[in-house]
C-alpha cells in the first residue's frame, strides 16, 4: 500500500482489473475537514462494502484490484482535475469547511493523492492489457438532501460511449434471476464516469461500471454474495467479448 492506493491480488496479463475509486474512508493526519468524525462512516466519505468485495475478487487468479487509500472527501478520484467537486465543499447536505482550500492547497492534494493513483491505473492498463476493467462503486439507498428519492435497485450498470461490456453485464446480472438491475442507474455514466473515461474510453479498453446498493453489502455475507456474482459476470463478459 502507498499513501494514495492499495494493490490487491497478483498482476497477470489479460485478466480483469478492478478499480475502486472510493474504497477507503481514511483521513490522513495532515487533513482537517472540520466536520464530525461520524461522517467518515457515512456514504459521503466512501463507498461502503467496495473494498471488501474488491479484495475478495482479487483472491482469484486473473483478478487484480487497485483501491483508493483515502476518503473521497480528501480528493474525489472519480472526477477530473479541473472540476470544483474534486475537493467537495458540500456533500449530501453536509458542509465541509476544511475543503475551502487555496489553489496551492488544492494542487498539493492532487499531487499527493490523485495523481499517483491515476498514474498507477494508467500503468496497469498499459502493462497488463486487461481483457476487462470493472469500475466498482456502491450507492446509498437514501439521501439526506432528497429524502423523497427512491433508489430501489440492487445493482446498477454505468457506461459512457463504450457500451458492449455493459450490455452484456446487464444481461448476465438479470439472468441471476434475483437482482433489480439498473441501466445507467442510480445515475448515468455519461455524467459521472471520469476514471473510466480517462483510462478506458480514451484508449479503447473494454470496461463496465457498477454501483451496488450499500445496505446489501454492509456485512461479510452480502459482500461475498456480490463478489461471487461479479466474478461470474466478469467471466461471462470476457467470454462474450472474445
Amino acid at each position: 500500500m502507498t499513501e494514495a492506493f492499495e494493490i490487491s491480488g497478483v498482476p497477470s496479463e489479460g485478466g480483469v482489473l478492478i478499480v475502486a475509486d472510493h474504497a477507503s474512508n481514511h483521513l490522513p493526519d495532515e487533513i482537517e475537514l472540520s466536520i464530525p468524525l461520524d461522517f467518515l462512516d457515512d456514504h459521503i466519505a466512501y463507498d461502503p462494502g467496495t473494498a471488501a468485495i474488491a479484495r475478495m475478487m482479487a483472491e482469484n487468479s486473473g483478478y487484480l484490484a487497485i483501491l483508493s487509500a483515502n476518503s473521497r472527501l480528501v480528493v474525489d478520484l472519480n472526477r477530473n482535475p479541473g472540476e470544483e467537486s474534486i475537493i467537495p465543499e458540500r456533500s449530501d447536505g453536509v458542509e465541509i469547511p476544511g475543503n475551502l482550500v487555496t489553489a496551492e492547497e488544492r494542487q498539493a492534494r492532487l499531487d499527493r493523492y490523485f495523481t499517483p493513483y491515476h498514474d498507477r491505473i494508467r500503468e496497469l492498463v498499459s502493462d497488463l492489457k486487461p481483457s476487462l476493467v470493472l469500475s466498482l462503486h456502491s450507492f446509498s439507498p437514501t439521501l439526506r438532501s432528497n429524502p423523497q428519492l427512491q433508489r430501489p435497485w440492487d445493482i446498477g450498470v454505468l457506461y459512457n460511449e463504450y457500451e458492449a461490456a455493459s450490455r452484456f453485464a446487464i444481461q448476465f446480472l438479470e439472468a441471476e434471476g434475483v437482482l433489480n438491475v439498473g441501466d445507467q442507474l442510480p445515475y448515468s455514466g455519461k455524467q459521472l464516469n471520469a476514471t473510466m473515461d480517462r483510462h478506458c474510453e480514451a484508449v479503447g479498453q473494454p470496461y463496465f461500471g457498477t454501483e451496488i446498493r450499500q445496505d446489501l453489502i454492509m456485512e461479510k455475507a452480502g459482500q461475498r454474495r456480490f463478489a461471487d456474482i461479479l466474478l461470474r459476470t466478469c467471466d461471462k463478459i470476457r467470454t462474450a467479448l472474445a
